[in-house]
């Protein structure tokens, strides 16, 4: 059951440092305070990258941290076990959400004195920059599918090389350039379990002055990434 445990560290480190770095932009009193789309997206990019190195490193060989990747695994045949797949997908939920709750107490101080509600929830989970439904979903699902056939096109590129031991270094490459090109329209969530359990603790703690957690939202960062995923599997089957 290492797998599990490595899950579950791995989607935990991807939070505290992706969440991390948004609530250090958008929180007043923080230091690096409005710093801007380009830290965010580089800290997105460093944190796929420790999240894949945490769960490597404490028992997961696959190291997904995402259920997107996981579903696609399992449509490619690399997972058989509906079960295993299950597992897989709930530590990574739980991981996610346990990573939420300490970014909130590493800001702790942080939160009474920001006023601006939508800031305070984009620490936690993904808003669209405008509200449109269909566009948002669209956009949700290229950003997965090129997170996932990235990913295919990186491994088969690295395999029996040299390159295997840089692939966690590339795909964190891919998240950060995917969050340059194509994280404007929705925050690029590109992972259910990034997106939902942190909303879920953003739903369930004290945060001081929070508004809504926009549940009428929360489904599109859900079910955008597993289509995107299924597509993106789809590609990597018939093209790598």
């Amino acid at each position: 059951m290492h797998y599990l445990l490595g899950e579950f560290l791995g989607s935990l480190f991807l939070i505290l440092f992706g969440g991390g770095v948004v609530a250090g932009v958008v929180l007043k009193g923080s230091k690096s305070y409005m710093a801007g789309w380009m830290v965010i997206a580089t800290g997105w990019a460093f944190a796929v990258m420790i999240g894949v190195f945490v769960a490597s490193s404490t028992g997961s060989t696959q190291a997904d941290i995402n259920p997107a990747v996981t579903l696609a695994k399992l449509f490619l045949g690399i997972y058989y076990s509906p079960v295993q797949v299950i597992e897989r997908m709930a530590v990574q939920f739980l991981g996610c959400f346990t990573g939420a709750v300490l970014v909130w107490l590493a800001y702790l101080p942080h939160w009474r004195i920001t006023d601006d509600k939508e800031a305070k929830l984009n620490v936690f989970s993904t808003t669209p920059a405008i509200d449109h439904k269909i566009g948002n979903l669209l956009t949700e699902i290229i950003g997965t599918f090129a997170l996932i056939f990235g990913i295919g096109a990186i491994v088969n590129f690295a395999h029996g090389h040299t390159y295997e031991s840089l692939v966690p270094y590339f795909v964190g490459m891919l998240v950060w350039g995917i969050g340059l090109s194509l994280g404007g329209p929705t925050g690029y969530a590109i992972n259910p379990a990034r997106d939902l359990g942190p909303r879920i603790a953003h739903a369930l703690l004290p945060i001081a002055g929070k508004g809504s957690s926009r549940w009428q939202y929360a489904w599109i960062p859900v079910i955008g990434p597993c289509i995107g995923a299924s597509i993106g599997a789809v590609f990597c089957h018939l093209l790598l």
